[in-house]
């Protein structure tokens, strides 16, 4: 009780100092999916991002100095997930380890599901209540572009928030019996329909590496519910549905609005 009083008033101490305005500089400039967000939801989201950046340890790889400004562009898009979600800042995660760019394995060494174009070089993985290892260019590239679908940082937080039963089946926590059984059969139906399009090329909205497993497969889901949503409800509407009730958010609106 005690750690948790001293963690809460450690919070509330951070967020009651003045926001830096460089770091307003980084959200503008490298997460394009800050400036789909209302005023209110941007506030939020400067908050989370503040807390999850302070209570991370955050380490640079293969002789990568991490800046503040590589801090908050994972931290936004990671925070970003869970916006409307109640959550504790993706707690079960020490530490974000950063390479400048894609990095091999030793041979021979086992991945986890979180793994990201093993043959070519990863660009991300995430560890079951361990790190979350990224490629910086492949961050700042996915982050500048929000309407490409690949977005590291989506990925490997999506994987973090399937671990949270404990499993890495691509299904996180749901609210009742409910929505586990709309949500296994929207998702059943659809990892078998990509499945079946990557056979034959036709994979569209969706990554073909989602059809790798069901983990992979809500990664990818979740890539093109943030980044290329009016896609998705066009042409995948039951899967956007599900997404939009657990995320509990609706970009596909956020865009309209913007359009408009």
């Amino acid at each position: 009780m005690l750690f948790a009083w001293l963690k809460q008033r450690r919070r509330r101490q951070l967020l009651a100092t003045r926001f830096p305005p460089e770091w307003l500089g980084y959200l503008r400039n490298n997460v394009a999916l800050y400036g789909q967000l209302g005023e209110a939801e941007q506030a939020k989201l400067r908050d989370d991002l503040r807390v999850f950046v302070a209570e991370r340890y955050w380490e640079g790889c293969a002789g990568l100095t991490v800046t503040d400004e590589m801090k908050v562009t994972i931290a936004a898009q990671a925070c970003l997930l869970v916006l409307n979600i109640e959550h504790d800042y993706f707690s079960r995660v020490p530490s974000i380890l950063v390479y400048p760019s894609s990095y091999r394995v030793p041979t021979g060494r086992r991945g986890p599901d979180g793994s990201v174009n093993p043959d070519s070089g990863r660009l991300g993985e995430a560890w079951y209540r361990g790190p979350v290892i990224l490629a910086w260019d492949s961050v700042l590239r996915g982050g500048m572009d929000g309407h490409d679908g690949q977005n590291v940082v989506l990925h490997e937080f999506a994987h973090q928030l399937d671990f949270l039963d404990g499993y890495a089946d691509g299904t996180p926590p749901l609210s009742s019996r409910e929505a586990y059984r709309k949500w296994h059969e929207v998702m059943t139906a659809e990892y078998q329909r990509l499945v079946q399009e990557s056979e034959y090329g036709r994979a569209r909205v969706l990554d073909a590496y989602g059809a790798t497993n069901p983990a992979e497969f809500f990664a990818v889901a979740t890539e093109a519910f943030f980044e290329k949503p009016l896609s998705l409800r066009q042409r995948h509407p039951a899967l956007y549905e599900v997404l939009r009730d657990y995320y509990r958010q609706d970009p596909a609106e956020r865009v309209l609005r913007k359009q408009a």
